[in-house]
């Protein structure tokens, strides 16, 4: 293979296209293409078909692989949108807690967090709860 081939990566494909055999081109690009032959005589009309073909092949391979990609991207783009929604509320839900919490509750939770302990259970293991006015839902 020459050096011009590895210019850019479009180029390597191109190259790697060209060295295929016609038979499994022809395969690939399907029954309009299988009338493709190389004649012996190396005229420039079947290396022009040859390329015209591979063009084709190309193209095609490149609108499935963007159509894939729009796809791909409104799917992230819509759990993007959800996981900014859920942040959103957590966020609220976290300042309500705060807001409620007395200045123990919120120092023995730091403690907590610092040392790496479960916020949910005191040294003795039993679980901890908020009083019930205080754990009563969340603001809108």
């Amino acid at each position: 293979m020459n050096s011009q081939c590895y210019t850019v990566a479009m180029d390597l494909g191109v190259c790697q296209l060209r060295n295929f055999s016609i038979s499994f081109l022809s395969s690939v690009l399907g029954k309009e293409s299988a009338s493709v032959r190389v004649d012996n005589s190396s005229s420039g009309a079947s290396v022009v078909a040859i390329d015209n073909k591979i063009e084709q092949a190309m193209d095609l391979v490149k609108s499935h692989l963007m159509y894939a990609v729009r796809e791909e991207v409104e799917v992230l783009k819509e759990q993007i949108k959800e996981l900014i929604e859920r942040n959103t509320q957590l966020e609220q839900e976290n300042n309500l807690l705060k807001n409620l919490a007395s200045p123990e509750q919120m120092a023995q939770f730091q403690a907590q967090v610092q040392t790496g302990g479960s916020p949910t259970t005191d040294p003795a293991g039993t679980t901890q709860a908020l009083p019930s006015t205080q754990s009563s839902g969340t603001s809108a």
